[in-house]
């Protein structure tokens, strides 16, 4: 299996060298370069295996000769060993023909849990082996960051950095990241947006000598090994109600574009996918843009979904490059387009491809507190504000009998404040958290600046 960037300029790679690699030298993202197929008949037999066994099959052929398959199962068994529900990622009934998958049941209640520990796994395997050291860099808008802390803290190998949006992160996210103890962990509050934490976090991979001497390695949505991990759940949850001999749809959260891009490669692999629903907040790029609005930056404004509050969706450049007929040099002419211009116009044909695949909506802040609201009291549901966007979402598209899967990516204890305004209940941490708020934090606040983060890095990394 092979790797080539979706700007056509950098190595093909290994599966390996991809997940070490991150982003592209050329800029670009590493995807497959052919994407594996899995038999209607593969798939069934997918029915009634753990969420590990379901994971080995769906991945394996992604990683060619990386690990053995031994070495994989004992992977893949670490990483979800921590899980705090044996099914992993079950369903629940919503209401006739509509499900929602709990995706929150890691070790720091957010759907980033189930990539996160698996490549915090992969890594370690691989770092191991070679003797090598890396200085992991993320970039966050609330999730990806606790996640990638609680996957790599107090690891020998690597040393841990997160940039977060100082003020725009709920509390117990901010406190997931600023109180674990070991000293390989650094968690950074940017001052900007989001958008501003993933631009330095590039500009630092684009900067080869730093990059070279830090052992840059990243483990955001960038990294195709994290895309890879959420195929996983697609198929389980399908295969639960009924696939392949019936087709499912999934309604999905998204700002960043990686959780609905691993349902495409889902749908690319043979899983029999009806519709793929993009639901955004009221940062509604993805929705304008899958509208044939254009894919325009307008400024991100902060809302009760904030791992959401996002304006450059880098996966997003992924599913252009099918769309574009894997054309990597019209991929780099938007992406310099959407740097200098601050947005880009899809072709015709390209706008046509991603309206077959993607269809979408979006939730103002006054829907998704009300959907918090009527699903507790409908159902005794009781939804964090990102889950709230996609099950409105959701609610809106055309009833058919397909059964129709929302993704609820984050446990409500983490948005409290947003979720006691809609239902009256503060929800509780689980027993494992419940001090959470009495850890003491460990935090810099940063400038938005590329030397000064450089220099820190350099400073705080141990040699």
């Amino acid at each position: 299996m092979r790797y080539v960037s979706t700007r056509g300029q950098a190595p093909v790679l290994s599966f390996e060298e991809a997940m070490m690699t991150g982003l592209a030298r050329d800029g670009g993202l590493y995807v497959p370069e052919t994407i594996p197929q899995i038999s209607t008949d593969d798939i069934a037999a997918l029915a009634g295996k753990s969420y590990e066994e379901i994971a080995f099959t769906i991945m394996r052929p992604f990683i060619g000769d990386t690990f053995t398959d031994d070495e994989f199962r004992a992977i893949i068994a670490r990483a979800y060993a921590g899980f705090g529900h044996d099914a992993r990622a079950p369903l629940v009934q919503l209401d006739d023909n509509h499900f929602l998958l709990e995706l929150f049941h890691g070790p720091t209640l957010a759907f980033k849990d189930f990539a996160m520990q698996l490549i915090g796994q992969l890594f370690q395997a691989s770092l191991s082996r070679s003797g090598k050291r890396v200085t992991i860099v993320g970039a966050t808008s609330g999730d990806t960051g606790s996640a990638a802390i609680e996957a790599f803290r107090g690891l020998p190998n690597v040393d841990v950095v997160i940039l977060f949006p100082h003020g725009r992160v709920s509390e117990v996210q901010r406190r997931q990241m600023t109180t674990p103890s070991e000293d390989n962990v650094h968690a950074l509050a940017l001052d900007g947006d989001f958008d501003d934490c993933q631009a330095r976090l590039k500009d630092m991979f684009n900067h080869f000598e730093f990059r070279d001497k830090v052992g840059l390695a990243g483990v955001n949505s960038i990294n195709w090994a994290r895309v890879l991990a959420q195929v996983v759940y697609y198929f389980s949850s399908a295969v639960s109600l009924g696939a392949p001999h019936r087709k499912v749809s999934f309604t999905v959260p998204t700002g960043n574009f990686g959780d609905i891009f691993a349902g495409y490669i889902a749908k690319r692999m043979g899983l029999p996918i009806d519709r793929l629903i993009v639901a955004t907040n009221q940062n509604d790029i993805l929705h304008r843009a899958l509208s044939g609005q254009g894919y325009v930056t307008s400024g991100v404004t902060p809302s009760i979904s904030p791992s959401m509050d996002i304006q450059v969706s880098s996966n997003f450049e992924r599913a252009l490059f099918d769309a574009y007929d894997r054309d990597g040099a019209a991929v780099a002419q938007l992406m310099d387009e959407l740097k200098s211009d601050g947005g880009f116009q899809i072709s015709q044909g390209a706008m046509q491809v991603l309206q077959d695949l993607f269809g979408s909506g979006r939730a103002s802040e006054d829907e998704t507190s009300a959907t918090i609201t009527d699903m507790q009291a409908r159902t005794g549901e009781i939804l964090c504000p990102h889950s709230a966007v996609a099950v409105k979402v959701a609610q809106e598209q055309p009833k058919t009998a397909t059964p129709m899967i929302t993704l609820a990516t984050a446990h409500p204890a983490k948005f409290p404040a947003a979720v006691e305004a809609a239902t009256g209940i503060h929800p509780p941490l689980p027993k494992r958290m419940a001090d959470l708020y009495d850890r003491s934090e460990r935090v810099t606040r940063v400038a938005n600046d590329l030397a000064a983060l450089e220099t820190l890095i350099n400073e705080r990394r141990r040699a």
